[in-house]
């Protein structure tokens, strides 16, 4: 087993990849706290860790209030007395699909914050936690829009911010044997999105996707959560600062 009694925390592990990405993780050994403003998709997520005979626990945080992320790694910590590997998925889009003209600054500030700024404020409490030890592992949640997009512009702000932001934290954690990293994924065929948009406007844009990438098909949560996997395993014991594109080969 790759994470064997290590003590990992999965934000956003109501969603459909941070659900998939806490259950492949404690299927390789990982007790998994997870963590979501939703506490019964937690506790779904939980019941399928369990279920594989995994080890697990729930804290709640809306990661977009500085004080509850602050709260969940003194837990963490007086609970467990380390932590070792961080997987920041909690996020969203909360202006899609807008024209430049259009954009809104309480929805800009409302992306900014669930996507940017709890995931600065996360790495900060956990870097807290993993220097003494000397050792960890950080994974951020980007997008492949951080190469931009002509319709989510403070979406693929905060997206773009994640990865300089990554990039920074790997210099300076780097001393103290914590490597960083962020996941840059094309589109992703989560539960929530398909029921967001609807069946038939989601199979419309799942199929011009798929006839777009060159593997001919949209990313699944595992296809993700395997990519956090690596990064939080010793096999990528000498990668941070990097951005792995998990996209099927779009953009290129």
């Amino acid at each position: 087993m790759r994470l064997s009694d290590r003590i990992a925390l999965v934000t956003g592990a109501a969603g459909g990849i941070g659900r998939a990405t806490a259950v492949r993780f404690a299927r390789e050994g990982a007790v998994v706290i997870a963590s979501d403003i939703n506490m019964d998709g937690c506790a779904e997520t939980l019941e399928l860790i369990e279920r594989g005979g995994g080890r697990g626990a729930l804290m709640k945080a809306d990661v977009t209030l500085e004080e509850e992320i602050v709260s969940l790694y003194s837990e963490i910590s007086d609970r467990y007395g380390k932590l070792d590997c961080v997987i920041n998925i909690a996020g969203g889009d909360c202006e899609p699909a807008s024209d430049v003209e259009q954009i809104d600054y309480l929805r800009m500030s409302a992306n900014l914050d669930l996507n940017l700024k709890s995931c600065i404020i996360s790495c900060r409490e956990a870097a807290k936690i993993m220097k003494p030890k000397g050792s960890g592992t950080i994974v951020n949640m980007s997008s492949l829009v951080y190469r931009g997009s002509p319709n989510q512009f403070s979406y693929s702000a905060s997206k773009g911010g994640i990865f300089a932001f990554t990039r920074s934290l790997a210099m300076s954690l780097g001393r103290y044997g914590i490597t960083v990293n962020a996941l840059a994924p094309a589109l992703v065929e989560v539960p929530a999105f398909v029921r967001a948009l609807g069946e038939e406007r989601w199979e419309m844009l799942r199929s011009d996707c798929a006839r777009r990438y060159p593997l001919g098909r949209v990313a699944t949560p595992d296809d993700v959560a395997k990519c956090a996997l690596f990064l939080a395993s010793d096999d990528a014991s000498f990668i941070t600062g990097q951005i792995i594109e998990i996209s099927g080969g779009a953009r290129l």
